[in-house]
C-alpha cells in the first residue's frame, strides 16, 4: 500500500530528562497541561507533581524521564498560594463553579478581618472537602457528593505557616498563604469567611510555589511554543534539583557499581540516617537508605542500572 502523501508523519518521542517549572493556564486539568507540554518537548515520559483544579492557575512542576522517579520529593514539601476570598456568598463547591447557596450583608471591618487571620495562623486541623479528589473506598469524594451522599471525613493536621492580607475591599480578601502538605485552600477560604459571620467561598487561586521552586521561574505555554529546540532544553531544571536539601555522599566508581548490582555498602559518611542524594564523578545518580554505615540502594537512574547489568554480563562471557 503506498503511503497518503496527506497523512502527517507520526511525531517521535525521545527520551529527555529534567523538570520544568510550568505556568498552568485556567480551566485546564493538570493532566492536560502535562499532555500539551510534553508533545512540545516530544517527551517519552512525563509526570507532573502537585495537582491543580483546572480552576486553579500557577506553579505545576512537570518532571521528565528520569526525574519522574524522584517527583515524589515534592508531595511532603510546603505549598504557597495567592488566593481570592468573595465575601457573603457560598457555593455548593466552596469556589465559582458552585451553585449559590446564600447570599449575606458584608460588614466586617480591617481590624475583624486582622483578629480572624491570626486564629488560622500555625497548626490546626482541617475537614477536607467532598468536593475534592481524595478518595474513598476507591472513588473520589466528589463522585459520591454529585450523587447526593455525603461521607464522614477525618480531620487532619495541617500548619498555616504564613497568612498575609495582602488586599481588603469590604467584599473581597486576596491572601497570601504558605501551608503544609494536605491544605485545602478553599476549605481555608470558606472558614475564614464563616468566621467572619457572612461566609464566603474563592473567587482565585494561584499557586506560587512549591517548595524551593518558585513561579518567578516558569514558563507559559505559549512563550514554550514560540521556542526553538535549544531554547526549550535550556529551560529544562537537573533531575536533583528535586532534592534540594537531601544530604550528599559522593562515592566512586567502584561503590556506584556495586550500589547499581543491589548491594548494600558499609560506609561510615557522617551523615544523619534516612534518604541520601548518591554522586559520582558523572554527577547524580541516584537515592539510597542510610541506616547507621549500612547504606542501601532505593532508587537508581536508570542508565546506571543498565551499566552495572551490562558488566554482569560481560563479567560472565
Amino acid at each position: 500500500m503506498k503511503p497518503n502523501p496527506t497523512t502527517k508523519p507520526a511525531k517521535r518521542y525521545r527520551p529527555l530528562d529534567g523538570v520544568l517549572l510550568f505556568d498552568k493556564p485556567l480551566e485546564l486539568s493538570s493532566n492536560d497541561a502535562l499532555q500539551k507540554v510534553r508533545r512540545v518537548f516530544q517527551a517519552e515520559k512525563a509526570g507532573h507533581t502537585g495537582t491543580l483544579d483546572p480552576l486553579a492557575t500557577g506553579l505545576l512542576p512537570i518532571c521528565f524521564g528520569e526525574a519522574t522517579k524522584f517527583s515524589n520529593a515534592l508531595l511532603d514539601a510546603d505549598k504557597t498560594y495567592r488566593t481570592t476570598v468573595r465575601l457573603g456568598v457560598t457555593t455548593t463547591t466552596g469556589d465559582v463553579e458552585g451553585e449559590v447557596l446564600e447570599t449575606r450583608a458584608v460588614t466586617v471591618t480591617l481590624a475583624e478581618v486582622e483578629a480572624v487571620l491570626a486564629r488560622f495562623r500555625g497548626a490546626q486541623q482541617q475537614l477536607p472537602p467532598m468536593y475534592s479528589a481524595l478518595k474513598h473506598q476507591g472513588k473520589p469524594l466528589y463522585e459520591y457528593i454529585r450523587a447526593g451522599i455525603t461521607i464522614a471525613r477525618e480531620l487532619r493536621d495541617i500548619v498555616i505557616h504564613e497568612l498575609v492580607l495582602l488586599r481588603f475591599d469590604g467584599n473581597e480578601l486576596e491572601l497570601s498563604v504558605r501551608c503544609s502538605k494536605g491544605t485545602y485552600i478553599r476549605t481555608l477560604g470558606e472558614d475564614i469567611a464563616a468566621a467572619l459571620g457572612c461566609g464566603g467561598h474563592l473567587s482565585a487561586l494561584r499557586r506560587t510555589a512549591i517548595a524551593h521552586f518558585d513561579l518567578a521561574h516558569a514558563y507559559t505555554l505559549e512563550q514554550l511554543a514560540e521556542m526553538s529546540e535549544a531554547q526549550l532544553l535550556a529551560t529544562l531544571q537537573p533531575v536533583d534539583s528535586l532534592l534540594p536539601t537531601m544530604p550528599r555522599l559522593a562515592l566512586d566508581e567502584v561503590q556506584i557499581k556495586r550500589m547499581a548490582q543491589g548491594q548494600r555498602l558499609s560506609l561510615a559518611t557522617g551523615l544523619p540516617d534516612g534518604r541520601i542524594a548518591l554522586y559520582g564523578a558523572q554527577g547524580f545518580v541516584g537515592v539510597a537508605l542510610q541506616e547507621g554505615q549500612r547504606i542501601a540502594p532505593e532508587r537508581l537512574l536508570s542508565g546506571i542500572a543498565r551499566a552495572a547489568a551490562q558488566t554482569i554480563v560481560l563479567s560472565q562471557v
